[in-house]
C-alpha cells in the first residue's frame, strides 16, 4: 500500500495518510496536509460537520485565525463568516483528554471580545457545547445543537 494514499479517517469526509512514522490529515480549509494530533483530529471532525452537515461553504471558514487583543496574539481554532465577511461563529477545539472547563469558556469569550460573534462552539470531540449570544438583550444561552449556516447568517 502506498504510504501517502489517503486512508479512511474519523468520518467519510476526513482523509488521513501515513507520512513515514507520522499520520497526517488533509485540512480542506487550509488545503494542505497537517500533523494529526489529538486536537487536530477534533478540529477536522468539527470542520467536517460544519462543511457537510451545517452547509458552511469552505470559503467562509478561517482556521487558526490570528486575533490581536491588548497587544497579545491569540489563535481561534476556526471562525465562520457570513457572505459579507462578518464573523458568525468561533470554534474552540481541545484534545479529547482535555476537560471543558470554565477556563476554556473564558478563552473563547476573550476571543469574542474581538470578534463579537452570535455563536460559539467548544468541543473536545466527546463533549460539544453550543452557545448563542444575544447582544441586544445582553444574554447568552446554551443550545442543544448548532444551527445551519443559513440560520446563522441571519444573525
Amino acid at each position: 500500500m502506498d504510504a501517502h494514499a489517503p486512508q479512511k479517517g474519523i468520518s467519510p469526509e476526513i482523509r488521513i495518510r501515513k507520512n513515514g512514522t507520522n499520520s497526517e490529515v488533509f485540512d480542506p480549509v487550509r488545503r494542505k496536509w497537517v500533523a494529526l494530533t489529538p486536537e487536530e483530529r477534533v478540529r477536522q471532525y468539527v470542520l467536517s460537520l460544519l462543511i457537510h452537515h451545517k452547509k458552511v461553504p469552505i470559503g467562509h471558514i478561517a482556521v487558526e485565525k490570528v486575533l490581536k487583543f491588548n497587544q497579545k496574539i491569540f489563535r481561534a481554532d476556526a471562525v465562520v463568516y457570513n457572505r459579507e465577511g462578518k464573523p458568525l461563529l468561533i470554534v474552540e477545539c481541545k484534545a479529547p483528554e482535555v476537560n471543558i472547563t470554565q477556563t476554556v469558556f473564558d478563552q473563547v469569550f476573550r476571543y469574542n471580545l474581538i470578534l463579537k460573534v452570535p455563536y460559539v462552539w467548544v468541543s473536545n470531540g466527546k463533549e460539544h457545547y453550543f452557545a448563542e449570544i444575544d447582544y441586544r438583550h445582553k444574554t447568552s444561552r446554551f443550545l442543544d445543537s448548532l444551527p445551519s449556516f443559513e440560520t446563522m447568517k441571519t444573525k
